[in-house]
């Protein structure tokens, strides 16, 4: 590779695009924006934001966002936590933004999938729940009817 070349400048965004979404996976609890995960590959945050929408298929804060709500499923079935807490939790500062990206992506409220997921899921194998109730990134979910029906 030389280096001068196009091709490498796009090799070497992706790999500092696998580490943002590297990082996000690990650490989608921790205070994070674009702005720091942007610092952290020495990209601008628009260049980022751009260039991990057009690598994944969504913004950064959009993956962010779903890794959180995936996790918030989890700890929501689990059913020892009140949905405040699961908020707080899996990295969410407001509680209003939550419910409403967590409808959006499983297609009812996080008290309505708390209430529900126990009974939807009972003797599922943790695995087997984990992939049945994932949500569906980059399109909204039916709000006429629950996805655990």
């Amino acid at each position: 590779m030389t280096g001068t070349g196009g091709d490498g400048q796009r090799l070497s965004d992706l790999a500092r695009l696998r580490r943002v979404k590297d990082r996000i996976d690990r650490e989608y609890a921790q205070p994070l924006d674009v702005e720091a995960l942007a610092r952290g590959v020495h990209m601008s945050a628009g260049h980022l934001s751009r260039e991990f929408k057009q690598a994944y298929g969504e913004s950064p804060y959009s993956y962010l966002m779903t890794r959180r709500i995936e996790r918030a499923m989890a700890l929501l079935r689990r059913g020892d936590l009140s949905v405040t807490d699961v908020c707080f939790e899996v990295g969410c500062q407001s509680l209003g933004t939550f419910s409403t990206r967590f409808a959006e992506l499983v297609g009812v409220p996080p008290s309505v999938y708390k209430r529900e997921a126990a009974s939807a899921t009972e003797g599922m194998p943790a695995c087997v729940a984990k992939q049945v109730t994932r949500p569906i990134r980059n399109r909204e979910a039916p709000a006429a009817e629950s996805q655990l029906a």
